[in-house]
């Protein structure tokens, strides 16, 4: 079983189940690429006990929850609240924060430094982006998942 199959026989499955869950689509989109990226990682640990949509749909929820958490984490306070209450300081560390980002960014190995930029500042869809390389869009889903956790990963390490 390969992860191109699942992600075109499973996708819309798995999409709708967290747009339902979520009820925002740019959380659904997101969710449901981490989670197509977490089963192909663990494509060889399925045993075949439950259908894989059922597989795939436990990875989603578990995915999703995860994201729940972290969300609640980051926003203790309301965002306008955390605007108005940072400091020169606070913006100046946010603005060498992305310059550090954008540097992390450029040191990515092609693909990835391109697909990534693609999505974020072109605000390209994952369909438009496969096109312009000419591969599925699976690949340009787990292509960009894989520059954002290089990209955090250095960011963890600085």
């Amino acid at each position: 079983m390969d992860i191109e199959t699942l992600y075109r026989q499973y996708f819309s499955t798995v999409y709708k189940y967290i747009l339902s869950v979520s009820r925002d689509s740019h959380t659904a989109e997101e969710i449901t690429a981490q989670t197509f990226f977490k089963a192909m990682e663990k494509i060889d640990s399925f045993k075949g006990e439950t259908g894989v949509s059922a597989w795939l749909c436990r990875i989603a929820k578990n995915t999703y929850l995860d994201y729940v958490k972290k969300q609640s984490r980051q926003s203790e306070f309301p965002e306008e609240l955390e605007d108005s209450a940072k400091s020169l300081e606070e913006r100046l560390l946010e603005s060498s924060r992305a310059k550090t980002v954008h540097k992390i960014l450029h040191s990515l190995k092609e693909p990835y430094k391109e697909v990534f930029s693609l999505r974020t500042f072109g605000e390209l869809s994952f369909a438009d982006i496969a096109e312009l390389f000419g591969k599925t869009e699976s690949w340009a889903r787990v292509t960009f998942y894989r520059a954002r956790i290089m990209i955090k990963e250095e960011l963890d390490n600085e």
